[in-house]
């Protein structure tokens, strides 16, 4: 196993490049997904080479119910430095554990707030809250909800308005919510993995604003409307889905939809900038994933073997 049980936790810092470049290079559907799959996988990765060193580390520890053949020299020699390595990797673990509980627990907690608000409202789809605070966002469910309040409808014309509604209807529609709590957790569970999360935050707004101007036909209109809800929404109140995810760059999303349409594509070519760094990202995740289950293989063979029967 040796040093490779470490690479999982330092092989985030390879998709750095791509979580960039794919913001402007890659259409923001394929952004969206390519870089949520691979901060998924790197967040894994990372967390089950810290379990491994956990088990080592807690086999030391003066009573501990692990059995007393884990703490034997061959276990330990599995690991380099095992003695600071597997201590130092119980606390990290027990942070790692205690920031995804949390995250999931305030996702919980204000989704179902938001639906406890608005189960006596009229309207299926659309929930129009009379509030003096503009702000509008999906809520998913079944069925999704697309929230929004007077004050800013009352700040948009018709034509905006369509596109408010279309560029939230998106959000439902390709369930970014899972996308977006997905690349939170990962990024709990492995800091390098932040750089991830602030892209797929973007381009997951970016996928829906490329939708609504689909859906509208205009891409200016959808430009307007995003420029004036920003202006408009000075605070997103604390009890909506914004607790997890902001709106992104609005100037830069703004000036994506002024230029031209992206194109649409399943992967990058190779031999460009953004398809470089998509293919070492692509390695950096595969060398993560090998190191993660050489060292589980080695690791529960040795364990094995220094089990009593």
């Amino acid at each position: 196993m040796g040093v490779f049980v470490f690479l999982p936790l330092v092989l985030p810092l390879s998709a750095w490049p791509v979580a960039r470049l794919a913001e402007v290079r890659l259409h923001p559907r394929t952004a969206t997904r390519l870089l949520t799959a691979v901060a998924v996988v790197m967040a894994v990765c990372s967390t089950l080479c810290l379990a491994l060193l956990m088990v080592v580390g807690t086999a030391q520890l003066p009573g501990n119910p692990l059995p007393d053949g884990w703490s034997d020299p061959q276990v330990r020699a599995a690991v380099p430095h095992d003695g600071i390595a597997g201590r130092a990797a119980i606390p990290a673990l027990c942070l790692v554990a205690a920031a995804c509980g949390r995250t999931l627990w305030l996702h919980r907690r204000v989704t179902r707030g938001a639906r406890r608000a608005l189960a006596g409202l009229p309207g299926v789809t659309v929930a129009v809250l009379p509030d003096s605070e503009p702000y509008a966002y999906a809520l998913p469910g079944e069925p999704g909800r697309v929230v929004v309040t007077t004050a800013l409808l009352d700040g948009l014309s018709s034509a905006e308005r369509r596109a408010l509604f279309a560029h939230e209807r998106a959000h439902l529609a390709a369930r970014h919510h899972r996308h977006l709590l997905a690349v939170h957790l990962a990024a709990r569970a492995n800091p390098f993995l932040r750089p991830l999360r602030t892209a797929v935050v973007y381009t997951a707004e970016r996928w829906a604003d490329e939708e609504a101007a689909r859906a509208v036909g205009d891409r200016r209109t959808v430009a307007r409307a995003i420029g004036k809800a920003a202006l408009l929404s000075r605070a997103t109140p604390a009890a909506t889905l914004a607790a997890l995810a902001a709106a992104g760059p609005v100037p830069r999303r703004v000036a994506a939809l002024l230029g031209p349409a992206p194109t649409a594509r399943t992967w990058p070519p190779a031999g460009t900038a953004v398809g470089l760094a998509a293919w070492g990202a692509a390695v950096g995740t595969l060398a993560s994933l090998m190191s993660s289950a050489n060292s589980a293989v080695t690791l529960f063979l040795v364990l094995h073997a220094a089990t009593p029967l």
